[in-house]
């Protein structure tokens, strides 16, 4: 479905309301969608889809994904978070997950962000350039 300027423009602003102190409410997020059911204005299923994609976005946004292949130390875990945190902001939703065909380091995705600095990353990056 192509979407005008004027419906990417008012799913914007539906968004832009639903923001308090630069992060997403989902309270807010709720009572713009229920608005917006209820009075049902021009185009209002292309106002929800493109706001939909917005909220995911957010989410995605600040999802963050740890792979590792060994335990972190709360220590080290800690550090991780706190330079995320000052990268990308508060409010980040932190996962850690094991990986053993990392075989060292760590792979950090951001959103759409990938920060690769595995041993196997490496390994995979000399053969290309031997190839």
């Amino acid at each position: 479905m192509k979407l005008g300027k004027q419906t990417r423009r008012e799913a914007k602003e539906l968004f832009r309301a639903t923001l308090v102190n630069g992060r997403m409410d989902e309270n807010k997020v709720r009572s713009v969608v229920s608005l917006v059911a209820e009075k049902k204005p021009r185009g209002y299923l292309a106002i929800l889809e493109h706001f939909k994609k917005l909220v995911k976005l957010e989410l995605d946004r600040r999802s963050v994904l740890v792979e590792s292949a060994v335990a972190l130390s709360p220590e080290q875990q800690g550090g991780v978070s706190s330079s995320l945190q000052r990268l990308y902001g508060d409010g980040l939703n932190v996962q850690y997950t094991l990986n053993p065909s990392l075989i060292g380091g760590l792979r950090v995705r951001v959103g759409s962000d990938v920060y690769d600095g595995s041993v196997s990353a490496r390994l995979e990056n000399l053969e290309e350039n031997f190839a």
